[in-house]
This record gives structure tokens, sequence and C-alpha cells, in this order.
């Protein structure tokens, strides 16, 4: 699990005023991150271009453009904008008195092109110009490189009209929530974090954070190996409501007896026929310890069972699916005594929000600044743990946001969504927290993709849950 801040201003300003380093320093360091990068993992290229920009972002690509001086023979440097930050006009002067740097005119191809424009400073759109230069940067061959973040990202993590298209983006001091929005997932390539310098540990030392990047190695299966004298109790009873759409109930449940539930049930008021191993009741038994509803759930449940079944109970809960349109459900979210587990993706999430604070939103300005809205929703109901899915699961409780970043399209199929509930669910009867059962429920359910070794189309809700066996 790694630190993830907003912006990295205020640990660059504690390197100046505190430990005396000049933001020249800094420069140097993140120019030589870029460089140990590029040496260590394209040894065989011999040309890079480096597109760089008029202010403090372009500095460090002109920075770069003096380093690279020994396995890259071939150094380009393109400043469609001239150079107009005092940095910038340095680090110029420096460069050049040197002759091992060309500095081009116009845009021509290389083995890498890199991106030093704007970086993560963006807070205006892009006019026509750079949208343009943008464009045929995309367009060249070469391996694409942006520094820090991919120009055209804004500081929420959106793309207003175009963005650099990079293979990798290697990012200065520590890594930024704008690269892990789900906008811009298929523009920053893989993300490497470089040091300015300074020892990471002493650079975000005393910072406040609120959000953390989940690694694969933050998976904790649940276990069976702390006691011998147990029994199917021991391990939880799971109750799933299954409604017009029985097979989203029954996947849920499939998963939660896969992941672990001692029992599970489903809660039908027609005839289903799930696997043998899973039964069946036409309420939620007695003695359940953890309760999932919405998922195919419809308009099947009335009212009055909803509140007496659902509402009234003390259970930990999973809200999925259709139940963020029933307001009669959602009046679980005033238990704040209560272990409330909300999975929307987000058009479900927009519903959420329209019951919680009477205000319309539209999916397009969630995804634009999807750790905006889970942050205020966070804040309003600091009890209630949140996974907003996508292509990086965001999942918040008590101030602090957890990044899953390792969604695949392969999950991008109807059931998906029914099997982490299951997952989530499951865990809730075991005893783990809302925050914990969130945060292993979602590594589980990409591990177990991942796991998968078909065609990426081919993937199926039950291959998600047979893989869980092995994980």
């Amino acid at each position: 699990m790694r630190k993830v801040f907003q912006d990295c201003y205020a640990m660059d300003r504690r390197c100046y005023d505190t430990y005396g380093l000049t933001e020249d320093i800094l420069m140097e360091h993140a120019a030589k991150g870029i460089k140990k990068y590029i040496e260590a993992h394209f040894p065989e290229a011999r040309s890079i271009l480096i597109v760089a920009g008029s202010g403090n972002n372009g500095a460090d690509g002109i920075t770069l453009a003096r380093q690279l001086q020994y396995n890259i023979r071939n150094v380009k440097l393109y400043l469609p904008f001239g150079a107009k930050s005092p940095m910038a006009q340095k680090q110029l002067n420096r460069t050049e008195k040197l002759d091992y740097v060309k500095i081009v005119d116009r845009l021509s191809e290389a083995d890498i092109v890199l991106d030093a424009l704007f970086g993560a400073g963006l807070n205006r759109p892009l006019d026509e110009t750079a949208q343009k230069l943008i464009e045929e940067m995309n367009d060249l061959n070469g391996i694409k490189i942006a520094c820090d973040i991919p120009s055209g990202i804004d500081v929420r993590g959106g793309v207003e009209s175009v963005a650099f298209d990079a293979d990798v983006t290697v990012t200065m001091g520590a890594r930024k929530e704008s690269l892990y929005a789900d906008g811009v997932k298929d523009l920053v390539g893989e993300v490497v974090r470089v040091d300015l310098g300074i020892r990471y540990s002493q650079y975000t030392k005393d910072m406040p954070v609120s959000s953390y990047l989940l690694d694969r190695e933050d998976l904790e299966l649940p276990t069976r190996e702390f006691a011998l004298d147990t029994h199917k109790g021991t391990f939880g009873h799971a109750a799933i409501l299954c409604g017009e759409k029985p097979g989203a109930g029954i996947l849920s449940a499939m998963a939660a007896v896969r992941f672990g539930a001692g029992l599970v049930t489903l809660v039908a008021n027609e005839p289903i026929s799930p696997p043998p191993y899973i039964m069946t009741a036409p309420e939620p038994p007695f003695g359940v310890t953890a309760l999932a509803v919405g998922m195919g759930m419809g308009g099947r449940f009335e009212a009055e069972f909803l509140r007496d079944h659902v509402v009234k109970g003390i259970a930990p809960i999973v809200v999925d699916a259709d139940a963020f349109g029933n307001p009669v459900v959602l009046e679980v979210l005033e238990h704040k005594e209560r272990t409330v587990v909300l999975t929307p993706h987000p058009r479900e999430f927009i519903r959420l929000w329209r019951h919680c604070f009477d205000e319309t939103v539209t999916t397009e300005a969630v995804q634009n600044d999807r750790f905006g809205y889970v942050r205020r929703f966070a804040e309003a109901y600091p009890h209630v743990t949140l996974l907003l899915k996508g292509a990086n699961m965001l999942i918040a409780s008590e101030g602090k946001i957890y990044i899953n970043p390792y969604g695949t399209s392969q999950l991008a199929k109807g059931g998906s969504g029914d099997v982490l509930s299951g997952l989530i669910v499951a865990l809730l009867a075991q005893g783990y927290s809302g925050i914990d059962a969130a945060i292993q429920g979602s590594l589980a359910l990409v591990a177990a993709a991942k796991k998968y070794d078909g065609a990426d189309y081919a993937m199926l809700p039950t291959d998600i849950i047979e893989r869980l066996a092995i994980l």
C-alpha cells in the first residue's frame, strides 16, 4: 500500500524552506530519475525527442536533454512555446552551451518521444495549437514517456480535449491522485515514481495524506488455519436477496460460498434453482451474520418486507445495483452503528448522490472528478464504506480513500459486480470490517480475473468464481 497525494506543492516547498534544497537541485534529480529509467528499460534506444513546454515541466525536459549524453547519442529538444519561466530559461541557457543536444524547430521521429509540455499543474483548457501539437506527438511511432503526468490531464484527472498517450509516466516525488482517474487509465501507461534528491520517507514525512494505492501484495485471503474445532457456523451465514433477475443473486451466492462463508442463503419469494450447496428461504433466516441486497432485485420485494428484514436488521450489509434506486433500502445509511458497504458503478452512484444530497449530477461529472465526489460522500457518511466501481476502484471510509488500480476490461461484463458483492458479503459474514471486506473483496476479484488464461473477451463471472480457489 503506497501513499497518493492530491499534489506535491507542499512537499516541494518544504524541501526549499526546511531542507535547503533549491528548485534547481530538485529539477536535476527529477531529470536524473527519468534518465536512469530510460537507460535501464530502453538500453537499445539511440534517439530521443524531448518536447518541452515553457514552464517548469518544460525545464525538467530541458534538464533531461542536457543529462542524456552517454547511451543516447541523438538528443533532440523541441521548444514549441519557448522558455518562459526563470527555471526554463536557466536550464535552456545551460543546454545551449553543449554540442550534443540538437534544438530543433519541429517534431520528428525518434526511438523515444518524451512529453514535458505541461505537467501536473494544468488548470486550464488547452488552446487549439497545444491540442494539435499533442495529437501530432501521439501520431509519432516512438516509445512515449510522460514527465510527471501526460500533458492534457488536469489536476482532477480529467481530460478536456486531448492528452498525451503515454506508455510510461515518470512522476516526480510522490504519486498524484490525478494519475488514477478512470478516464486517464489508458493514457498514463505504467506509472513510475522517482525521488528528488531526498529520501521518500523524508519527502513525505508528516504530510497529510488521505489516499492510498493498493498493491497486489495487500491481498490477504480468508483462512481456516487458525483452529481445527470449527463448524460451518464458525465462518458465518450470509443471506442474499434474490429478485427479478435471479441469476445475479445466484452468482453472488456462489461467490460467497467459494470465498469462505460457512452458510449462504438466497432469499426469494419465487421459485429459483441455485446450486445444491446454496439454501433458499422466503426471508433472511435468524442468525445471519451478513446481508447483501440489490443484485438483480428489481421491484420484487415490498417496502414493508424491506423495512422489516433489511433496514431494521443489525447484520452488516452490502448494498448494490437496483437498491440504489430504492429509497427504502437506502434508509440503512442512517444506521451509524451498522456496518454498511455500498458498491455502485458510476450510473448507480448518481442515483445514490441524488438521494443523499438532493442534487442531480451527471455520470460524466462524476467520472471527471471521481476523487472529489467520493471524498465529499465520505465526509457526509464517514460510517459507511463506499466502493465506486470503475477501471480504478475507489474505496472510501472514515476519511481515507484506497485505490485498486488493477481493473481490467475482462471484468467489463454483466455479473462481475454480482461476484464482487458476493465476495464482500462473504467476508462480512466471517467478521471482517466494512473497509477490510471491500478492499480484500476487490483485490480478490481482480486477482481471480488475472488467473483466467482464455481469450480476454470470453471470461464469464463463473470463471472468476472458479479461480478464487487457486489464489
